[in-house]
């Protein structure tokens, strides 16, 4: 992925001239942002499960939430009844599924109604009282609410920006979807680091406030960077609508038959989210000498193997797109389903490590931790990528909120798989992701051929 532009290629939707490491300054703006975004959101992920299983679900807490026995009676009237632990992880794949899933809805609201600026910086407000509001228990569904509002408003309208600042033909885009993706797991490696030391130290709810700081900085960003980003697009009344054309709804349909594929990549990667951090408590020896690891750092680990590994991966794309050799797009999603796949396995493999305890060594985690980021690198970039450059640009921002849809049904997906948790054994549950993802990349090889000559005229770059 050559970082420079392709000659004789038409003009950015956006440019202003002011670019900063080759790159325009509006992507920085953006990406700091989005860190911002990501330390308030997985701040408080990393917390969510644990604080469910080990106190706020237990008896003389669960009675404090304003509104549980009505919500508890409804998930438990599709699922039947749950035990605790089971319950904590439905309730937060239902939590991460539905903030994916507003982005369908927040990026029309800004494609349409409020412009892309004020629907971000109308997200990070909401988002921001969600966090605050997990200072408390009574309030905790409200908190959800307010988070998953936010998130829904904030995150299709700003991920979209980044490929406003290129043409369709700009090679930087790519790029720039890996340095957006850089800056997002610069914040999930930063949040658990803080709120898990928070957390076990303080209390669990000093850890949530913080998140709700972040979010407020990423707003003073977002919106010291006005003059670098790209403008609203006209909305309301004034606003002329194109109708697509055949050819742009076909592409759309096809977009949108790709989401089932996808969705299997992120039952895995959601369950990292989930019902992971208990694994970590019951089966991983998280003692380094006489201190004990917080569990939430893992989270911070996961990140990291993606930080670490960002530049090189970079790298290596540019030397085989040098020899005619880099892969496309859609070879990348397989390749990176695939990898994570392995990754999974290797933690379904975890027993042959155990000790006498039964307790698998930390090393084997982290092992894990930089395979999975390999396989992500390859697959959750780029995937945005194909959205932002193939949807017509007058639905740009719905679509990658349709994308999230594949990232909604993963993690409510996952959290009823986390029920199995309780019944199987640690090799049997890992094991059954690992085929759901290897599953996603075979059908994208499968379908590959077809895909590249549906979705011209993007297919030379895919």
């Amino acid at each position: 992925m050559a970082t420079e532009s392709v000659p004789g290629a038409p003009a950015a939707r956006f440019a202003n001239g002011r670019d900063l490491l080759g790159q325009p300054r509006g992507l920085f703006f953006i990406g700091a942002t989005e860190l911002w975004e990501r330390v308030s959101f997985h701040g408080m992920q990393a917390l969510l499960v644990l604080y469910m299983v080990e106190q706020l679900l237990l008896p003389g807490h669960v009675e404090n939430i304003v509104g549980f026995a009505g919500f508890r009676s409804a998930i438990e009237a599709v699922t039947g009844p749950l035990s605790p632990q089971a319950l904590a992880s439905q309730i937060f794949g239902l939590y991460v599924g539905f903030v994916y899933f507003v982005p369908t809805f927040g990026g029309l609201l800004g494609d349409r109604v409020l412009g892309r600026r004020r629907a971000v910086a109308l997200g990070a407000l909401l988002m921001t009282a969600g966090h605050f509001c997990m200072a408390f228990e009574a309030p905790f569904l409200a908190a959800l609410l307010l988070l998953i509002l936010g998130a829904g408003v904030l995150r299709g309208n700003l991920a979209s920006q980044v490929g406003d600042l290129y043409s369709d033909e700009d090679r930087r885009r790519e790029t720039a979807f890996q340095i957006y993706y850089g800056a997002l797991n610069a914040g999930a490696f930063i949040a658990p680091l803080i709120t898990g030391v928070l957390a076990q130290t303080y209390g669990w709810h000093y850890g949530f406030g913080f998140a709700g700081f972040g979010m407020l900085i990423g707003l003073v960003v977002y919106l010291s960077g006005s003059r670098d980003l790209p403008p609203d697009a006209v909305r309301g009344a004034n606003a002329v609508r194109r109708k697509l054309s055949s050819k742009e709804r076909r592409v759309a349909l096809i977009m949108v038959s790709m989401l089932p594929i996808f969705t299997l990549f992120w039952i895995a990667q959601s369950q990292i989210w989930n019902t992971y951090n208990l694994w970590a408590r019951d089966h991983l020896d998280l003692a380094v000498g006489n201190w004990n690891m917080p569990i939430p750092w893992l989270q911070s680990v996961d990140a990291l193997g993606v930080l670490v590994l960002l530049p090189p991966m970079l790298k290596f794309w540019r030397w085989q797109a040098s020899r005619a050799r880099e892969p496309d797009d859609l070879t990348k999603l397989a390749i990176g389903c695939l990898l994570f796949s392995a990754a999974i396995a290797w933690l379904a493999a975890g027993p042959l490590a155990a000790d006498a305890t039964g307790k698998v060594p930390l090393v084997w985690a982290l092992a894990y931790h930089f395979l999975s980021a390999v396989g992500y690198l390859y697959f959750a970039p780029v995937a945005v990528s194909v959205f932002s450059r193939t949807a017509p640009a007058s639905i740009n921002a719905m679509m990658i909120g349709v994308y999230y849809l594949s990232v909604f049904a993963g993690s409510v997906i996952s959290g009823r798989l986390g029920g199995l948790y309780e019944r199987l054994s640690a090799a049997q549950f890992w094991l059954i992701h690992a085929i759901i993802v290897a599953a996603g990349g075979l059908l994208i090889l499968s379908l590959a051929s077809r895909l590249r000559r549906e979705l011209m005229p993007c297919a030379n770059r895919m």
